[in-house]
């Protein structure tokens, strides 16, 4: 292919379709460069400014979240965010998105997805052990859907179990506005013995720069740019954008890198993954952050495919990659280490004091640019947002209509976002390494840290309902209801990562959502002293110009200080007492029983307390520590009932209450409720430190039978036809 021409490029206005206003191309042209950029230029500006590299239309907004506390080692800016766990260890974790490549091609959009957020935690010299994801798909009515969920689901197992890594938890919904948008987000976490790590730099006047890994190829050119745009019948869905992934040769990688910065610290002064954006971005940031430019030469770059142009390789997302800043006197060292692990190591540049990024290609300077004129000097965007007209702010409460107990207690088990999900997840391997303590299934998935009394605990939550109907609120719930997930399982909440998706953020509506949700977790996140350390945006999640719901993702994680303290949701023994720890009142905007009844949800959200949420915490980690608790189990989605019936459902265990809550209220989702179990001896004890705000609701039986009085009504129902309602809903709409 003949490149067309700087003017050509200007003249066809060929920016535009790889996502570069008029403006900013003005911007590139006459202000930045003073001439026009050449072909190749203009795709490293349009891959670097796009909202997936930038954050241009989200920077404002990611500013209120609060990125600093006594923990923090590094924040946002590295590859992944690093908490200090104590004894000289840290936690190293980070979340990414990969909706659009995992709805045009959702295997591989999903196994790329797990393969770059791998990379982004051993870049840092980490070993990963663990994973999570957090995927919405439409309601499971149609072959197109079943096959997304079918293909995410085994891309993300085939990936992870390759490479050998846990996948210890997550979530998965189903809401019709994900049916042309699903979202796919995948978390890891690695584990450092010590803390010290290697920023993602260039430094250094002469230093070199080494490219590891797979070969270069033509598979996910523009893949930021795509990751940046609209949905619709009009537009061709980019299969040439999504990457194709090797967990195999990400598995030498890994054990690699890992190796090479933990026993040859010296020889290093940079790591960086290769991820969005390919070559230009890893490169372009490692000496924007160091305050220095690059020359490289693409000669060296190894490739897979033949005649490939500077513009490719620079734009290629093939996976797989690192780039290595090294002092120049170690270059034998590093490129025979590589090499005794058959992965491809060449020097393909080096660091300049002149802050100018350089690329030659067949003996020709091909790019010759700022080097922040591609990281720092992207234009920011202020939109104004408008309240959505759907927003209702009055109080008043939906009330279910029920004129079955029974009936509607098996309707919301067998709900898909509330049925059990063991029919999808039992794809991933979750106990490889053996490290695993609690499994997919409990409130959040614990993996200890060998050599120690201390284990990691990790969740993914994202009620996108709730934000849908009261962003603020909605944002609040969100790391409420991951904060409880973690100290349910005795944790102490550590840090969070997110990712934030949404609609095209400059839409006015949108742009509020955005910013009030935010905000809402902004607030929590400081009144919990839970800092933000790293994550994502993904914005333009639209298809033909309707929304996803707003849908920001919480992935938190906790620090277990002693094994002992490992708490999970089931119930374990027949006479053990149930109690709420909590008040329930009518809260049923935006909950499950109201989207099953009505087909959607609304109305505003009651205030939530966070004084009350703070206190019930520390009552739970205070009794968890105290050794008083048998099980724990958060209040969510479905309310009361679907606490009782999943902490049942494990050990086929029945139970026998009897509650002041009416059987309305059994479906009510009010906040800072925790359904425990504690041995009849500690009856007084328990009572004496949760003081009045909570109700002894009676006690687990043998018998393979919910027995329930409520305020209004009771209830008798087997065991084993909750459960089947529960365990086979899944299967069954995938058949």
């Amino acid at each position: 292919m003949i490149e067309p021409t700087p003017k050509q490029v200007q003249e066809e206005k060929i920016y535009r379709s790889w996502g570069l206003s008029d403006s900013e191309y003005e911007l590139i042209s006459e202000k930045i460069l003073g001439r026009l950029p050449n072909y190749t230029e203009t795709g490293l500006f349009s891959v670097m400014w796009s909202e997936h590299c930038s954050y241009k239309n989200s920077k404002k907004v990611l500013r209120k979240l609060p990125n600093d506390s006594s923990r923090v080692l590094a924040g946002p800016g590295e590859d992944a965010g690093i908490i200090d766990i104590g004894d000289n260890q840290a936690v190293v974790f980070k979340a990414e998105s990969h909706n659009h490549p995992s709805a045009v091609e959702p295997y591989q959009g999903a196994a790329t997805g797990v393969g770059g957020i791998i990379r982004d935690i051993f870049s840092m010299g980490a070993t990963p052990i663990a994973l999570l994801n957090s995927l919405k798909f439409g309601p499971i009515d149609n072959d197109q859907t079943k096959h997304l969920v079918k293909e995410v689901v085994a891309g993300i197992g085939g990936y992870g179990n390759c490479i050998g890594i846990p996948t210890i938890g997550g979530e998965i919904a189903f809401e019709k506005c994900y049916e042309k948008n699903p979202l796919v987000n995948a978390m890891c976490i690695g584990l450092l013995d010590n803390t010290q790590f290697k920023h993602g730099q260039a430094s250094g006047n002469d230093n070199l720069i080494v490219y590891v890994g797979a070969k270069t190829g033509r598979d996910g050119i523009h893949g930021a740019t795509f990751a940046s745009d609209e949905f619709s019948n009009k537009k061709k869905k980019q299969r040439s954008a999504v990457q194709v992934g090797n967990p195999f040769m990400e598995k030498l990688l890994m054990d690699a890198c890992v190796e090479i910065i933990h026993e040859h610290s010296e020889w290093i002064l940079g790591v960086q993954d290769m991820g969005a954006a390919g070559l230009v971005s890893s490169t372009a940031e490692m000496a924007s952050k160091a305050d220095s430019g690059l020359m490289l030469n693409l000669d060296n770059v190894p490739q897979r495919e033949t005649n490939m142009s500077a513009y490719e390789m620079m734009l290629s997302e093939s996976q797989e990659r690192m780039v290595l800043c090294i002092k120049p006197e170690f270059k034998k060292q590093v490129l025979g280490f590589f090499e005794s692990y058959n992965l491809d190591a060449v020097v393909i540049g080096k660091v300049t004091s002149d802050k100018q990024y350089r690329i030659y290609h067949n003996d020709e300077l091909v790019v010759d640019i700022p080097v922040d004129s591609l990281v720092e000097d992207v234009p920011e965007y202020d939109h104004q947002g408008i309240m959505p007209e759907r927003i209702i702010e009055s109080k008043e409460q939906y009330i279910p209509e029920m004129e079955s107990f029974r009936d509607t207690w098996l309707s919301v088990l067998s709900s898909p976002t509330i049925a059990s999900k063991a029919y999808l997840y039992q794809t991933y391997d979750a106990q490889v390494k053996s490290n695993t303590v609690v499994k997919p299934g409990s409130d959040a998935g614990v993996v200890r840290i060998r050599g120690t009394r201390k284990a990691i605990t990790s969740t993914n939550d994202s009620n996108s309902r709730y934000v849908y109907v009261d962003p603020y609120i909605g944002g609040q719930i969100t790391v409420l209801e991951a904060a409880r997930n973690i100290v349910s399982s005795g944790g102490i909440p550590v840090g969070i990562t997110d990712c934030l998706n949404y609609g095209n953020p400059e839409d006015p509506e949108i742009f509020w959502e955005l910013e009030r949700s935010v905000q809402g977790i902004a607030d929590v996140c400081r009144k919990f002293d839970v800092p933000v350390i790293s994550g994502n945006v993904s914005l333009y999640n639209e298809f033909n110009k309707e929304a996803i719901y707003p849908s920001p993702m919480i992935g938190m994680v906790g620090l277990i200080e002693n094994i002992d303290h490992i708490t999970t949701s089931c119930f374990k023994n027949s006479g053990d007492l149930i109690y709420v720890l909590g008040s329930t009142s009518s809260d049923f905007n935006g909950s499950e029983i109201q989207n099953l009844q009505l087909g959607k949800v609304e109305g505003a959200l009651n205030d939530i307390d966070l004084d009350i949420e703070k206190k019930n915490q520390n009552l739970i980690l205070s009794a968890i520590k105290q050794g008083l608790l048998k099980s724990c189990h958060d209040l969510s989605e479905g309310g009361l009932a679907v606490a009782l019936s999943e902490s049942a459902f494990e050990n086929k265990l029945g139970f026998n209450i009897q509650t002041n809550i009416s059987t309305v209220e059994m479906f009510s989702e009010t906040q800072s409720r925790y359904l425990i179990t504690v041995d009849s001896k500690n009856k007084n004890q328990i009572e004496s430190l949760f003081g009045n705000n909570f109700e002894c609701l009676g006690f687990v039986t043998n018998d393979s039978i919910f027995t329930v009085k409520a305020r209004d009504g009771e209830l008798d129902l087997e065991l084993n036809e909750a459960l089947n309602s529960w365990k086979e809903a899944i299967p069954c709409l995938m058949k």
